[in-house]
């Protein structure tokens, strides 16, 4: 359920989905055809680019296929679920199916379970009997992690062991719906393999290690601070006040506050809306601003922003 900051609010928010570009979102559109005709584009040019300049163009490319990902899982550019999740199923990415991201992300959106371990899918934190039961090696892990370079290096590791461990125990009890999405998942990546063999100057291998790979890590900067524990739910949620290219890459996700309030919101009218009530929305935030990623690097390089502990569970 949205919230508004107040009715006033709600109307200008309808004023704007009522305008030419909420009515007709050609942003969304207009990025998405941006990503499928520049993926295949990219990959058959490379022969031309080469190995490396492909490689740090494809990285970025990926970056924004993730998040214009999550903005169609949120019901954009079209209200239809299977036309979005058609628009949204390319394996570029690689790792993530889309059904599955858009599944625990949807179950991420319930704002009173936000961080809590075992409730909140996206929780990068463990529970006091899981930090307890943690060896000194995934301690140690775990501590780099709550630094922004080691959300570069460790942070995928991280997530794609949780991935497997989460994924394979399904498949092992027979979830027929987990054993079609991965068989439906699987196919694609076959096929979108084979072009890249065929056409492109890099191999499939180094699509999965040099431009997959660092694609998550840097989206995964994005989320290194999104979110804390905190009292109130609404206090849990950051507003990261970022500059081009992040927030052109996240597609304006750094202002994080504004979207788990309005998560129907499309990207392009998020600053705006954000800018209008700025004092209003650091108010209900408590606070809860950073200044952008490069601050969190200059802050936090060296010195985890916080524990991996969860202090009240």
């Amino acid at each position: 359920m949205p919230h508004y900051l107040d009715d006033a609010q709600r109307e200008e928010i309808k004023r704007l989905r009522a305008s030419f570009t909420g009515r007709t979102e050609w942003p969304t559109w207009l990025l998405l055809i941006g990503v499928f005709a520049g993926w295949p584009t990219l990959l058959v040019a490379s022969r031309q680019l080469g190995v490396w300049p492909t490689t740090l163009l494809m990285v970025p490319m990926l970056v924004l296929w993730m998040s214009a990902q999550h903005e169609v899982l949120h019901g954009h550019p079209t209200r239809s679920l299977r036309l979005n999740k058609v628009l949204g199923y390319a394996p570029f990415a690689v790792w993530y199916p889309y059904t599955l991201y858009r599944d625990t992300h949807m179950q991420h959106h319930c704002d009173e379970d936000l961080t809590v371990p075992g409730r909140d899918p996206e929780s990068r934190y463990l529970s006091q009997l899981e930090w307890k039961q943690t060896g000194m090696l995934m301690r140690a892990l775990r501590w780099l992690d709550k630094t922004p370079p080691g959300r570069l290096v460790f942070g995928v590791p991280l997530a794609l062991s949780s991935l497997i461990v989460g994924e394979t125990r399904r498949l092992l009890r027979g979830e027929r719906q987990a054993w079609a999405m991965w068989s439906t998942h699987g196919g694609l990546l076959v096929l979108m393999f084979l072009f890249i063999e065929h056409y492109a100057a890099i191999s499939a291998l180094h699509y999965v290690i040099f431009c997959s790979v660092p694609a998550l890590a840097v989206s995964m900067i994005r989320s290194y601070y999104e979110h804390r524990p905190g009292e109130q739910p609404q206090e849990r949620t950051v507003i990261n006040e970022a500059s081009w290219p992040w927030a052109w890459l996240f597609l304006n996700l750094n202002l994080h506050l504004v979207h788990h309030d309005l998560p129907g919101l499309s990207w392009y009218h998020m600053p705006v809306v954000y800018r209008a009530r700025r004092e209003e929305w650091l108010a209900r935030s408590g606070g809860f601003l950073v200044a952008g990623y490069a601050e969190l690097f200059r802050r936090h390089s060296f010195n985890p922003i916080d524990s991996p502990q969860h202090p009240y569970v």
